[in-house]
């Protein structure tokens, strides 16, 4: 083709005394060696005219108007069409359809889809744009762990301790956040994503993380993922879908691997002469420098990160919900009790009666306890301070008496012991007579007071006669269980038999040591 005569280099080798043929040989045809010195001698041009311009000033000298054409379509606005690329769910197939009803409304010839995406992307390449064919904004955000870490500076002759990055990265934009930790745990995890949001001033619809356990339980080539139940919760309360990236494939998240890697330059090297003594003081300077990074404008594009994040990511972004996201952890299959509570760190929290008996899920947050059964939330209670043990969490409409139930307490057991007597009072106010405060002996005196469910109030009454006539100041249930499984309660205390006084014994003769019983002893009593 004519247009691809390079006219400059005919003209610069001709200077130096090449023949036609001699030029011809550096890759171009005789014919257009012999246009070139043609035009040349026409116009009067030498090798000093044109040695400052540029390649196609001097083809442009030499054929003005050769090449140049008007095309017969209809062109759309080009940067209205990058524009609009940035949103979700726009593609060029779409704007394209829209482009083409606008041609037939105005009766002007319209160009073809293939012709219509190939001038997108010399629009681009002539602009110096990026194509906006591959992700949109505010459309998803990668996620990972950085391989370079950093560390703290103990104190005075303390030891240095390790610190993790968590790196996130708007594609679109290149918009990175970096949050430094002191572990890679699923609640440290699970924090960097809520700090990374609120960063971000939105959230997006897509997460997309490595294959890690903090995160993504199992991800087979066929099938579901099975995500961790934290993480899923996460990504519910953003209204965000998680898109692990597949096995061994570090191509479907390059842009975050890339990101990992001039975080390590931007932020760890320019960081590395200074020394941090807390996490804090160690995450504003880190924070400091991404934001330069941020702001750093582009090498090969107009703007930075920050001004495209700005002006055309940042209103795409979905609203951060209006209640924070609070950090929680799972416990899996505590059985519930027959009394209609579960336990969690000693303590009790009630669950519906329908449910005694089965096995349900915790899920705790730092100020609520819920009770799941699958994925139905069965009740909620205040979670019990730190330290507090055999506190009891009860909701009236989980039992079966709604509100005429009422929880043990001491006077609800003493009441119960003076059904059965007085002994059996006695026993029970001396356990609480025995501990600081009274909810520390319920345990033991509703396992006296349980004895009556084996055995009768009548033997358990009597039972506790027998035992506080014992040696022992404040009987229980261990004192209680052998009297009446060896009914020694019904056979009654033997009073000890007289002992039998000394035989005499003659003159001269030794007394004997200790004492013998007399025959009424071992006869048992005759009368």
């Amino acid at each position: 083709m004519v247009r691809k005569i390079r006219a400059k280099l005919v003209l610069r080798l001709r200077a130096e005394g090449l023949s036609r043929r001699q030029i011809a040989a550096h890759g171009m045809s005789r014919h257009s060696v012999d246009a070139v010195i043609t035009a040349a001698d026409r116009e009067g041009l030498t090798w000093d005219d044109v040695a400052d311009s540029s390649e196609s000033d001097v083809y442009a000298r030499l054929f003005p108007g050769r090449g140049e054409h008007e095309s017969v379509y209809a062109q759309p606005d080009w940067d209205h069409v990058h524009r609009e690329l940035a949103r979700v769910g726009v593609t060029l197939k779409l704007l394209h359809g829209e482009y083409r009803d606008a041609c037939a409304a105005m009766g002007s010839p319209s160009m073809g889809y293939d012709r219509f995406c190939k001038t997108y992307q010399q629009h681009v390449l002539v602009t110096g744009l990026s194509s906006r064919v591959g992700h949109k904004a505010g459309q998803s955000v990668e996620v990972d762990w950085s391989g370079k870490t950093m560390r703290l500076s103990g104190p005075v002759g303390g030891r240095s301790q390790r610190v993790y990055l968590f790196v996130g990265y708007l594609p679109f934009s290149r918009y990175a956040f970096v949050w430094p930790t002191l572990d890679m745990k699923q609640d440290t995890w699970l924090r960097a994503h809520a700090e990374m949001f609120n960063f971000f001033g939105g959230s997006v619809a897509r997460i997309v993380p490595d294959n890690l356990k903090t995160g993504v339980i199992k991800h087979p080539p066929e099938g579901e993922v099975v995500l961790n139940d934290a993480y899923r919760e996460l990504a519910a309360h953003y209204s965000a879908a998680v898109m692990p990236g597949r096995v061994r494939k570090p191509k479907d998240k390059a842009s975050v691997e890339n990101t990992v890697g001039n975080i390590a330059t931007q932020v760890i090297a320019v960081l590395r002469e200074e020394t941090f003594e807390t996490l804090p003081d160690l995450r504003a300077a880190v924070l400091a420098r991404v934001r330069a990074y941020n702001a750093t404008p582009f090498q090969k594009r107009a703007g930075s990160r920050l001004s495209v994040f700005e002006t055309e990511e940042k209103s795409l972004l979905r609203p951060l919900p209006a209640i924070a996201y609070e950090l929680s952890r799972w416990v899996y299959g505590r059985r519930v009790r027959k009394d209609g509570h579960v336990v969690f760190e000693k303590n009790y929290y009630s669950v519906p009666y329908q449910h005694v008996g089965r096995s349900v899920d915790l899920r705790i947050t730092a100020t609520t306890l819920e009770v799941f059964s699958g994925h139905e939330r069965l009740t909620s209670h205040l979670l019990a301070p730190a330290g507090m043990v055999n506190e009891h969490r009860t909701h009236d409409a989980d039992l079966p008496d709604g509100p005429r139930y009422h929880r043990w307490d001491a006077a609800r057991v003493r009441e119960w012991a003076a059904r059965i007597g007085e002994d059996t009072t006695t026993v029970v106010n001396r356990i609480f007579e025995s501990v600081p405060v009274d909810e520390q002996g319920l345990d033991a005196a509703l396992a006296v007071l349980r004895l009556t469910r084996r055995y009768s109030a009548a033997r358990v009454e009597a039972a506790a006669g027998v035992a506080l006539a014992s040696r022992v100041r404040s009987p229980r249930y261990a004192h209680l269980r052998p009297i009446l499984e060896s009914q020694q309660e019904t056979v009654g205390r033997r009073r000890r038999p007289p002992i039998a006084p000394a035989c005499p014994v003659p003159d001269g003769q030794a007394q004997p040591a200790g004492f013998v019983r007399g025959a009424d002893y071992y006869a048992g009593s005759q009368g």
